[in-house]
């Protein structure tokens, strides 16, 4: 059974591959009246068909990646306030309800998650460090004092349109941090439950995975065109 909310008009962007046994759990905890746009990215499971199945509005995007993902769901979505979660059921999208009213009452530009392991399977060391000095990184990057690149994020459609992201594998996420810090957005961060997600990690569920993803993000840092 879905949240109950009063805000209406909001698109909820959910990079999908392969998360069949996944989908069911998140797309129940959508809060009522807000549209699910789970983002096949190659899926094999027939998570596509299920997302369809249970009312999700189910956006194709060929092209691997994160970002790549990300970005079909942030330009298929209509709704005036984006947010974004991932679809294995470690995030309940449910707790997107105050960073939503956050944005809407005008108290913050973009508001972020930040991740709280429940045990140990949540969230692996190797994974945890990576993120940690990307977070130091940004601070340095950009003097925000923020905690974690976390995927569940909420911001208003036509702003994050307006910062041009070019980045289509892990360094979408902070590379919407940095391009908003630079635009002078109000970014607020607050702690969220972080569940062992269901089936196995696509990008931190390895060191190489999660070396990848620091690698992604670094050249983010980097990359003074990427981040201007």
């Amino acid at each position: 059974m879905r949240a109950v909310t009063t805000d209406a008009d909001v698109d909820v962007v959910l990079p999908c591959l392969n998360e069949a046994e996944a989908l069911p759990w998140v797309l129940a905890r959508i809060p009522a009246g807000w549209r699910p746009l789970v983002v096949d990215n190659g899926s094999t499971d027939g998570s596509a068909r299920i997302a369809g199945a249970l009312g999700a509005t189910v956006v194709h995007e060929p092209r691997r990646g994160f970002g790549a993902a990300c970005h079909a769901g942030l330009t298929a979505a209509t709704a005036g306030i984006v947010c974004f979660c991932d679809c294995d059921a470690s995030l309940d999208p449910a707790l997107l309800v105050p960073f939503v009213r956050e944005v809407r009452d005008g108290r913050a530009d973009l508001v972020l998650g930040r991740r709280r392991p429940q045990g140990r399977r949540a969230w692996p060391a190797h994974a945890r460090a990576g993120n940690l000095a990307l977070a130091r990184m940004l601070r340095r990057r950009t003097g925000l004092r923020l905690h974690d690149l976390g995927p569940l994020r909420a911001a208003r459609r036509e702003p994050l349109l307006a910062l041009g992201l070019t980045d289509r594998r892990s360094g979408y996420p902070l590379q919407m941090v940095v391009r908003a810090a630079d635009a002078g957005w109000r970014i607020a961060e607050h702690d969220v439950p972080y569940l062992p997600r269901t089936g196995a990690s696509k990008v931190t569920g390895t060191w190489r995975g999660t070396w990848q993803a620091v690698r992604d993000m670094s050249r983010v840092l980097a990359d003074g065109r990427a981040v201007r």
